[in-house]
């Protein structure tokens, strides 16, 4: 495997700060703390760059709060300067470790996203049909994905294909100032009785390095899957993942392999969510349930909007948001939900609803 060096002299370089600030506030440049940074952009990317080139760069504290949907989670923000270092560490190794990435893993890519994974799912299922016979499909579940990663198991992945040590030493100082995540206790082949409370784990959701270390982090796994395993119909999205066939018993009797491999990453399946259903009963993923010939939104899905779609009209009402946002916002999620089977839904939600 080929390893990169002299990488930390462009991440830390002027202009590739003053590209990644100029990135990291896209859409976001209305809120105090942005604008304060872009009021002052040359000299606060300026003193990026010497607080990185001299060693003195520290990231500051995390502001954290839950979201209750679609499942409870702890987000973590980081202050806007560290969100440009961020941006500045994945201009640089993003492009070292994208050549390694599978085809079908779909999260936080270029080219790739919810809408490319829900169309490749749909060609699978076809595909699998036309191979004759019933057409089925294992869909899995990583238990509590982002506070289980292991900080060390992390580190020597990056390091097989970074070999600058100055780059290795700003992605740990990164990695290691992750901010406390929800408990996770689980014992893995070879642990002793202390081993789980001693190992660093858990990474900020929130964080733009932290999807490009989920990716780097499950990428053995992938390749695990396709070449070891052989599964040609696999796609992943960040902790889901689903593998497609012809054989019930040949993909349920996938999942202790699957167990196993993961376990050597100290992750867990999440057993309960781990099933073998038939392609054509319709089947949840990423936020639709999908068939080999249409789609539709999920349940859940439309109750959140039509919630969502409430507290627009109040806010307005109140005077605390204005037209303009309330029909972007009714815009971005009709382009959502315009890539499923929806146009009878959103034509009954624009006529039924009283603003």
């Amino acid at each position: 495997m080929t390893r990169h060096f002299h990488l930390f002299d462009r991440i830390a370089s002027f202009e590739n700060l003053l590209a990644a600030a100029l990135r990291a506030a896209r859409g976001k440049r209305s809120r105090p703390n942005v604008a304060e940074f872009l009021a002052d952009l040359g000299s606060n990317c300026l003193r990026l760059h010497r607080e990185l080139s001299d060693g003195t760069w520290r990231p500051g504290a995390y502001r954290t709060f839950w979201i209750h949907q679609p499942k409870r989670r702890l987000i973590s923000a980081a202050p806007f300067c560290d969100r440009v270092v961020h941006h500045a560490v994945c201009r640089v190794i993003e492009p070292v470790f994208e050549p390694t990435f599978i085809h079908d893993s779909y999260a936080c890519r270029v080219g790739k996203g919810t809408h490319a994974a829900v169309d490749r799912y749909t060609e699978f299922c076809r595909r699998v049909l036309r191979l004759g016979g019933e057409g089925y499909v294992l869909k899995c579940d990583l238990r509590k994905f982002f506070p289980s990663l292991d900080h060390e198991i992390l580190l020597d992945i990056l390091a097989r294909k970074i070999g600058c040590r100055r780059t290795l030493d700003l992605l740990r100082l990164i990695v290691e100032s992750s901010n406390p995540q929800e408990p996770v206790a689980a014992y893995f082949p070879g642990d002793d009785l202390f081993t789980p409370h001693e190992r660093r784990r858990g990474l900020p959701i929130g964080n733009l390095t932290s999807q490009f270390f989920a990716n780097a982090y499950l990428n053995p796994f992938d390749h695990f899957v396709k070449e070891e395993l052989g599964c040609r119909f696999y796609i992943r999205y960040c902790d889901d993942f689903v593998i497609f066939g012809s054989d019930k018993r040949a993909l349920a009797a996938l999942v202790p392999e699957l167990a196993d491999r993961l376990s050597a990453l100290r992750l867990r399946l999440h057993e309960r969510k781990c099933q073998v259903r038939r392609v054509d009963e319709g089947v949840d993923f990423l936020g639709d349930r999908i068939w080999p010939t249409h789609r539709r939104l999920r349940r859940e899905s439309v109750l959140r909007f039509k919630r969502r779609r409430r507290h627009l009209r109040d806010a307005r009402r109140a005077g605390q948001t204005d037209l303009a946002h309330v029909r972007a916002s009714l815009a971005s999620w009709s382009g959502h939900a315009g890539h499923a089977d929806t146009w009878r839904l959103r034509e009954q939600l624009a006529q039924t609803f009283v603003w």
